[in-house]
């Protein structure tokens, strides 16, 4: 057997020189496939030969080209994900009122659209019907009608139907249930304090629960659409809950003056809100479980 042939200083010297014959430049280059030594002696005979500077100029324009594309590419994302956010460029050196209208653009179209209004439109109607008109069902009916009202702020939230950049949101790294519950939580951010303030102000009423007493009961339907959600859509899911929830709580309540017994069944006492508790729970466990529904576009 013969020995191993490699490629010798004086021939990659030559090579790189150019002045090597064509048979032993075929064989140098066929061997150099196979063999990293003499790729690594052959290479650095070229680099010390009159054509490194130019293969060195070559190799750092092609790194700097590949650089550059690697922060547009990284530039079109982060733009991309501001988009579908509604944060658009960078917020450095705005004012305090530009930052906060930059984080409501962002927390959905919720919050930037007719459900605020109608929210308001809610809380101030039962607080003049209560002290401007004697009307002493106000707080009862306030209490009966809170929980329905986020359940409306999710389904205008989230969705191919509710927000325009729904596509866009969707394909970034903070769509998906993250972007659906960062929004959801920003809508029970107003409900919370504004619905909570306004049933304490109400004039009480005896046998009417507290003015918390929808909270719970609001947070388990609210985990229940997004679980929902996952199967048929947020709007379908919203919708469906919510109308269950007026005929069987708001409509008695409205439609039969004094009903508080009615309300009550669904919001006093321990074992109601503990039961509310429970439900939130095992909705919020479900929803974990289905997390990876809405990593994909709504067909519906």
């Amino acid at each position: 057997m013969t020995a191993p042939w490699h490629v010798t200083d004086s021939l990659a010297a030559r090579y790189a020189a150019g002045s090597a014959a064509e048979p032993d430049a075929w064989s140098l280059e066929k061997h150099v496939e196979v063999c990293g030594g003499c790729a690594v002696r052959v290479s650095a005979a070229v680099r010390a030969g009159g054509s490194g500077p130019v293969l060195a100029d070559v190799r750092a324009q092609l790194l700097e080209t590949v650089r550059a594309e690697a922060t547009a590419r990284r530039g079109r994302a982060l733009r991309r994900l501001g988009v579908s956010l509604g944060l658009g460029t960078a917020g450095r050196g705005l004012s305090p009122a530009s930052r906060w209208a930059r984080v409501l653009w962002a927390v959905g179209p919720a919050l930037r659209g007719a459900w605020l209004v109608a929210v308001l439109v809610v809380v101030v109607a039962a607080v003049g019907l209560a002290y401007g008109g004697g009307f002493r069902e106000a707080r009862p009916v306030l209490l009966a009608v809170a929980p329905v009202l986020p359940l409306a702020g999710v389904a205008v939230s989230y969705g191919r139907h509710a927000d325009p950049m729904y596509e866009i949101g969707v394909a970034t790294p903070s769509g998906g249930l993250r972007l659906l519950l960062t929004r959801a939580a920003a809508v029970l951010g107003v409900c919370v304090p504004v619905l909570t303030a306004a049933g304490a102000v109400l004039p009480p009423v005896t046998g009417v629960p507290g003015a918390a007493a929808w909270l719970l009961p609001a947070l388990a339907l609210t985990l229940a659409a997004l679980t929902l959600g996952s199967f048929v859509g947020c709007r379908a899911a919203s919708a469906t809950l919510a109308g269950g929830w007026l005929l069987a709580v708001t409509g008695p309540v409205l439609g039969q003056p004094g009903a508080t017994a009615e309300l009550a069944r669904y919001l006093s006492g321990p074992a109601v809100q503990g039961g509310w508790a429970a439900a939130a729970v095992v909705c919020a466990g479900l929803l974990a479980l289905r997390r990876r529904s809405f990593d994909h576009l709504e067909t519906r």
